[in-house]
């Protein structure tokens, strides 16, 4: 891995993101979903996370007003364990913040602890339960919120 690259997605990109969509999740989104992300949600951004030119991960988020409201996260399962999804948490915070988002919230499954523990690491309390949440095996998402800016 040499060049990491952050930058917002556009509409041709959709193939790319599909690929890691579907190569990470059990109930992937459909490419319908995203052309409407791209092309109707005028609340929707992604940011790509590219290594050696390639998209490697996204984070998808509706910003509505100053909250920022995060959809999905993923980096290709072979590029997992390198800290490339902290490194894209960070950036959209980042960006966010600078932008004056003053929350950002999330569900993640229950039983998900990994991203959980990343989560809590970039400053994410626990919030509630969403019972029955994912439509592929009705787990419980867990909503967890961060502070960005002070209000």
């Amino acid at each position: 891995m040499d060049e990491i690259r952050f930058r917002w997605m556009k509409y041709g990109d959709i193939d790319d993101v599909l690929a890691v969509e579907n190569a990470s999740f059990s109930a992937p989104w459909s490419r319908e979903a995203f052309e409407n992300e791209m092309t109707i949600n005028q609340f929707a951004k992604y940011l790509l996370l590219e290594v050696d030119g390639t998209v490697v991960g996204y984070c998808g988020l509706w910003l509505v007003m100053d909250e920022a409201h995060i959809t999905n996260v993923a980096v290709v399962p072979e590029l997992r364990g390198r800290k490339l999804g902290e490194k894209l948490m960070v950036k959209v915070m980042d960006m966010l913040r600078d932008e004056g988002v003053k929350m950002m919230t999330l569900e993640v499954r229950v039983s998900n602890y990994i991203a959980q523990s990343l989560y809590e690491k970039l400053g994410f309390l626990k919030g509630g339960i969403r019972k029955n949440y994912y439509s592929d095996n009705g787990e419980d998402a867990l909503v967890m919120w961060v502070k960005l800016n002070e209000q």
